[in-house]
């Protein structure tokens, strides 16, 4: 069986080297490039893939989109020599692809919250279209730097007309609200009574978002950032302290229940050789 072939792969972590359908710039620093891939495809919201480019690195990106036709779309930011190499990749190159990996958001059936920032958005979309076939009423606040940097915004804008209502929130207040979506949170959780809270984007912000759940009585998951090396719960590399949660595995979505018990969460994360740096 040839590698290139993914329809008949059932091991997750067999690397399958794929070509890239399309190449889309979504931002000046981030763009989203689609697979198709059977196993990936499949994949449940919030789960993630490790990416192997060729003679540079492997790493783990969120999986934004799974289609019916066996297609996937991965999503990423340019921020450092295996993104920048992914980034000059176009349509017809190869790349592997090991995965799905990590546990996945629990669909709530109800009112609920979802506040994404930045990159964040990238497993919140196909968190949106599970959420709404099971018929939940959503309201997602959206936040990012500045109008530049709008990731996925139409796509959930559009996706929101089936129901749901859609707040943005800006730093410079060049589109929607100004300030940071967790303002709006703070002010949206008291207008009604929510199921659910799910939130992706930088750690400072989702510990912000926790916090502002735990205060409001609402359950809260969390899909979580950090330095994966194998995906597989092996190096040790991803764990969190003091209850020992590989984010790679346990995560990268994690519960309330379990956030409030960890020390590292929204304060401390690792680097490449493992030494803890200050968020």
């Amino acid at each position: 069986m040839s590698m290139s072939s993914s329809a008949f792969h059932t091991n997750i972590n067999e690397v399958r080297v794929l070509p890239i359908l399309e190449v889309k710039k979504e931002t000046s620093t981030v763009q989203s490039m689609v697979l198709k891939d059977y196993l990936c495809s499949h994949a449940n919201p919030g789960q993630y893939a490790m990416i192997w480019i060729p003679g540079v690195d492997e790493i783990p990106l969120s999986l934004s989109l799974m289609r019916e036709n066996e297609s996937c779309r991965i999503t990423v930011k340019k921020v450092g020599d295996a993104t920048s190499a992914l980034h000059k990749k176009v349509t017809g190159e190869s790349i592997g692809v090991r995965g799905p990996y990590g546990n996945h958001f629990d669909l709530v059936k109800g009112n609920v919250i979802i506040v994404g920032g930045g990159t964040g958005m990238a497993p919140i979309i196909p968190l949106i279209q599970r959420l709404l076939q099971i018929g939940s009423n959503l309201t997602l606040i959206a936040g990012y730097k500045d109008s530049s940097e709008l990731l996925f915004y139409e796509e959930a804008m559009d996706l929101l007309q089936s129901g749901g209502k859609l707040l943005v929130a800006t730093e410079d207040g060049s589109r929607g609200f100004q300030g940071f979506p967790t303002d709006i949170l703070s002010e949206e959780i008291n207008t009604g009574s929510y199921d659910m809270v799910y939130t992706c984007g930088p750690e400072v912000m989702m510990k912000k978002v926790f916090d502002i759940s735990e205060n409001n009585g609402v359950e809260l998951q969390a899909s979580l950032e950090r330095y994966i090396k194998c995906s597989i719960g092996v190096c040790g590399q991803c764990v969190l302290s003091p209850l020992g949660v590989r984010v790679c595995v346990e995560g990268p979505v994690l519960k309330s229940s379990i956030l409030k018990r960890l020390n590292d969460f929204g304060v401390y994360s690792r680097n490449s050789s493992g030494k803890k740096i200050r968020l």
